[in-house]
C-alpha cells in the first residue's frame, strides 16, 4: 500500500518521502527515501521534518506470523511515527489499520458501532496501534484512520499468490463451508485513494473501506475460475474438519496460512461503506470480480519475469506454500 499511495501522490503532482526497511527496485527515482526502522526516532523525525501529510502504512502482517514483533513493529511503531508527527506539527496523520480488529463480529455489515474484539495476535496489535492513533488526536493531531476489507491490487502477491498460482496450474480451489456467505474484498488503488483524500481533503475520520459490488466468496472465486479458462473449481470443506486441521498445520510450520485467515474465512464479513463514500464525496473503482480477474491477468503476465526482492515486503514476494504444495498437486484436475 505504502508503494502504491507514494506512486499516486506523485502522479498528482505531490512531492513524497518513503521510510521503510527496503527500496523498491522499480521506485520512481523522484521519491526521496529513509532507509531504516519505524522505531528509529531520530531518522523518522528527519523523514517527516516538513512533511503536510503522514500515511502511515508500517505493519508486520498475518502472514509474516511474528509473534511479540507484532507488538514492536504494530504499536510500539505507531507510537513512535505518532509523537514524531505531533513533534513535526504535521496536518494529518493517516493510520492503515485492519479489520482484523473486529474479530467476527455477530451481526453485518460492520460499521463504527460494531464492537472491536479481536480473535488473534496480529488483530490485537492493530487494535493497541489504532488506540494510540485515537489518544494522539485526543491530543489535538489530525488523523485519519482506514480500515480495509481483504486487500487485492496489481503487484500484491501474499496470500493471493497462492490462490492465483492453483488456478493457473489447473488445481481446484477451496473454500471452507459452503462459500456462500458476503464477502467484500477492497482494491489497492481504491483504498490508497481514500488515505489520498482525506489528507488532502482535510476529511479527517474513522473509515471503514470496502467495494460497493461484491457478492458470495463462492460466487466471485467461481467467476475467476471461469475466467481462468483452466477447468479448476471450488470446493467445499466441512468447516469444523478444516479449521482444526489448519490450526495444526499452522502450529507444526506446515501452513502460511495464520489465525486470521482460517478463522475468519467461512463466516460473512462486510462493511458498510457508504459513511466513507459520503465523506469522502467519491466511489470505489472496483468490484470483487474486477479486482480478482486484473490482479489474476496482472499474475499470469508477470508470473515469470518479476524479481522478487529476498527482503521486499511480505506482499510483495511468494509465499512458501508448506504442505499446501502437496495439496495443490492432489487437487489438479
Amino acid at each position: 500500500m505504502g508503494s502504491n499511495i507514494a506512486n499516486l501522490l506523485l502522479k498528482r503532482g505531490e512531492k513524497v518521502r518513503v521510510l521503510d526497511l527496503w527500496k523498491d527496485s522499480n521506485a520512481d527515482p523522484n521519491i526521496k527515501f529513509f532507509i531504516g526502522d519505524i522505531n528509529d526516532r531520530k531518522l523518522v523525525d528527519s523523514a517527516m521534518l516538513g512533511v503536510d501529510f503522514v500515511h502511515h502504512n508500517v505493519a508486520l502482517v498475518p502472514l509474516s506470523k511474528a509473534g511479540q514483533d507484532y507488538q514492536t513493529v504494530n504499536v510500539t511503531g505507531t507510537k513512535t511515527a505518532l509523537d514524531s508527527a505531533a513533534a513535526a506539527n504535521v496536518k494529518m496523520f493517516s493510520h492503515m489499520s485492519s479489520s482484523a480488529i473486529f474479530g467476527l463480529p455477530k451481526n453485518m455489515p460492520i460499521t463504527n458501532e460494531t464492537d472491536r474484539k479481536p480473535i488473534e495476535i496480529y488483530g490485537q496489535a492493530k487494535l493497541d496501534g489504532e488506540n494510540l492513533v485515537l489518544a494522539a488526536a485526543e491530543k489535538g493531531l489530525k488523523v485519519t484512520i482506514i480500515r480495509p476489507r481483504t486487500v487485492i491490487g496489481t503487484g500484491r502477491l501474499g496470500i493471493f499468490q497462492i490462490l492465483f498460482e492453483w488456478i493457473a496450474d489447473g488445481s481446484n480451489i477451496y473454500v471452507i463451508g459452503d462459500g456462500n456467505q458476503l464477502f467484500q474484498f477492497v482494491h489497492v488503488d481504491d483504498l490508497c485513494e481514500v488515505s489520498i483524500r482525506a489528507c488532502i481533503n482535510d476529511v479527517p475520520g474513522i473509515y471503514n473501506m470496502g467495494t460497493d459490488q461484491y457478492g458470495t466468496l463462492k460466487d466471485d472465486l467461481s467467476f475467476l475460475c471461469d475466467h481462468s479458462g483452466t477447468g479448476v473449481r471450488v470446493r467445499k470443506l466441512p468447516v469444523k474438519f478444516a479449521i482444526k486441521m489448519l490450526q495444526l498445520l499452522d502450529k507444526i510450520g506446515l501452513s502460511p496460512l495464520s489465525p486470521w485467515h482460517y478463522l475468519t474465512y467461512h463466516k460473512a464479513y462486510y462493511f458498510d461503506s457508504e459513511p466513507v463514500y459520503e465523506a469522502l464525496n467519491w466511489r470505489p473503482k472496483y468490484s470483487n470480480r474486477a479486482m480478482l480477474q486484473n490482479s489474476y491477468d496482472e499474475f499470469i503476465k508477470n508470473r515469470n519475469t518479476t524479481a522478487v526482492q529476498k527482503d521486499a515486503s511480505a506482499h510483495k514476494k511468494p509465499v512458501k506454500q508448506g504442505i499446501l504444495k502437496i495439496i495443490k498437486f492432489l487437487s489438479r484436475v
